[in-house]
């Protein structure tokens, strides 16, 4: 199916959110009569719509629905000062605000809105659905939903030096001086929020070729993170949620996620034995987005 990609805006605080809208192109739909269902899309820790959301909104697209992949203020093509500021109540806002900008568009259902979050995404998407149930499906991919059980995955060492990096960050936020920090992607053993042995070459390894990219958000996050239990609001999600777990991730580790997935109103589990990184790209990426058209088609019904 052949489509359209528009660069688009909405606001979110004060800023703006820069965002790509795609669109089937007119006449490869059955009815065009019908407004089109959409999928909001909204990435992981520190990443940006270029790493890889494209490929799973094209496919989307081909499957007939609207997408709509937007960056975090603060993060990309976004507005937000200082950058690179990661900050949990802002990036939920911005999915509020997608969702409302999704919604307004013309020829778009706004009663068959879904949302698809990946890693730390994908723990955005559990909260926001437990607060709007307006959404009509939610897919939850490699999703973070226990703080603690992901801090575990950086070493005792990391996570202390992590910390001090944090306090020093939020000092200067306080007085108004450069912000401290930190890598996203390390090696075992580095400061940096995620450094599993497939963190360097899993996480980078979606950079496309060429795109400037910054590996470091502020450390003041990294003192958010073991308090953050994202899989506890699933009981509160009347939406069906899509989780795709992958076995072995080193990142947000599947035992807590199968849990709370357990214990979602109307949930269904897909699992894939891979890493974390491996769901975006070659032939775990092929199964696990068409088992999401799939689940999507079932829902939401183009």
């Amino acid at each position: 199916m052949t489509h359209t990609r528009e660069d688009v805006a909405f606001s979110s605080g004060t800023d703006r959110c820069a965002a790509w809208l795609y669109r089937p192109d007119a006449g490869d739909s059955i009815d065009e009569t019908s407004d089109r269902p959409i999928v909001v899309l909204g990435h992981g820790l520190g990443a940006v719509k270029e790493m890889r959301l494209d490929a799973f909104a094209e496919r989307f697209v081909d499957a007939g629905y609207a997408a709509l992949v937007f960056d975090y203020r603060h993060f990309g093509a976004s507005e937000g000062s200082p950058r690179q500021l990661l900050d949990i109540t802002k990036q939920r806002a911005d999915w509020h605000a997608a969702i409302a900008y999704a919604r307004s568009l013309p020829g778009i259902d706004p009663d068959r809105v879904a949302i698809f979050g990946s890693s730390f995404g994908g723990g955005h998407v559990l909260a926001v659905a437990a607060e709007d149930h307006r959404i009509a499906a939610v897919i939850s991919q490699c999703p973070f939903t226990d703080g603690i059980a992901s801090s575990k995955t950086q070493g005792l060492g990391a996570s202390m030096r992590l910390s001090v990096l944090a306090v020093r960050d939020l000092v200067a936020a306080v007085t108004h001086r450069s912000r401290v920090l930190v890598p996203l992607a390390g090696h075992p053993g580095e400061t940096a929020l995620m450094n599993a042995p497939d963190v360097m070459d899993g996480y980078l390894g979606i950079v496309p070729d060429g795109m400037e990219f910054s590996n470091a958000v502020t450390a003041s996050f990294g003192l958010s993170v073991p308090l953050e239990r994202p899989g506890r609001r699933v009981r509160d999600i009347t939406a069906p949620v899509l989780f795709g777990v992958c076995d072995n991730d080193t990142v947000a580790p599947a035992g807590p996620t199968l849990k709370y997935a357990a214990q979602a109103r109307r949930g269904t589990v897909k699992r894939y034995p891979i890493g974390h990184f491996d769901i975006y790209v070659g032939e775990p990426f092929e199964q696990a987005i068409a088992d999401y058209v799939d689940f999507l088609d079932e829902q939401l019904a183009v």
